[in-house]
């Protein structure tokens, strides 16, 4: 007998559907002004979440979350989500030579400096993103470069991590490569050839490491066991709070990853 024809003859209300639902509602802020969020009652989630990425907010809530307390959260968040939106609109642009800009970075929005020469390189300086720039460039040059400068980072970054924390595992990584990903952060193949999302590099560093972490940790527990998540918290003691950083801020992330970075 299956469980909902139990429930039905029991009496028992069926079961909360496990199945993630979406819908765009109209919520009216503090200050007056309608928007339209993407509300979704995910079956995974364990707390209200709020953000912001280039479609727009996305309030996810879990199922024993009421609608009304849905609401309620997004207009008490009403002044970041503007905020957020705003910052969102502002990233919708690509990068165009010569134009007023900033670029993220490690945590940070790095104002562009732009020079003329002839031929084009980014360079990281004390207080700028210094791109140089010749008088003819093709569409696709200045996206290309920047993707080639945020690997360069990111290499740089983690040949700084990895030495630390290779001498506590089985086996170190058989190669290392980053990707653009569309929803992972990191992978680790059977082969122990480790991936790494590229958009990483514009996170926080303690975000980018835990990631690194994570993947690592693979390499003693293919799994998500406790045994794995004990391996994390070993080496990186404030996980959660990096994990939450993701949950909040990933999709905006990714967003201004694929932004700078895509052909013209």
């Amino acid at each position: 007998m299956s469980n909902l024809l139990l429930r039905l003859l029991t009496g028992k209300p069926p079961a909360a559907p496990r199945t993630v639902s979406r819908e765009t509602v109209a919520i009216e802020l503090g200050n007056g002004r309608r928007i339209e969020v993407l509300r979704v009652r995910d079956p995974r989630a364990r707390r209200i979440r709020l953000s912001v990425d280039e479609r727009g907010p996305r309030l996810t809530l879990p199922l024993r979350a009421s609608d009304i307390a849905g609401q309620r959260f997004v207009i008490e968040h009403g002044d970041w989500l503007l905020a957020q939106m705003a910052l969102a609109d502002n990233d919708a642009q690509p990068l165009q030579p010569h134009a007023d800009a900033s670029v993220p970075l490690r945590g940070r929005d790095w104002p562009v400096r732009w020079r003329s020469a002839r031929a084009l390189r980014v360079e990281l300086a004390e207080d700028a993103l210094v791109i140089a720039v010749p008088d003819t460039l093709k569409p696709a040059a200045l996206p290309r470069a920047l993707r080639d400068f945020y690997e360069g980072q990111a290499r740089a970054d983690v040949g700084r991590w990895l030495p630390k924390y290779v001498s506590g595992l089985p086996r170190a990584p058989s190669r290392l490569r980053y990707r653009v990903m569309s929803s992972q952060w990191g992978s680790l193949a059977p082969d122990g050839a480790l991936s790494l999302d590229l958009s990483l590099v514009l996170a926080p560093p303690a975000a980018f490491e835990y990631v690194l972490v994570h993947e690592l940790c693979h390499l003693i527990h293919a799994d998500h066991s406790r045994a794995f998540w004990r391996e994390v918290e070993a080496r990186c003691p404030d996980w959660r709070e990096q994990r939450d950083y993701f949950r909040a801020s990933g999709r905006s992330l990714k967003a201004g990853l694929r932004r700078l970075i895509a052909a013209q």
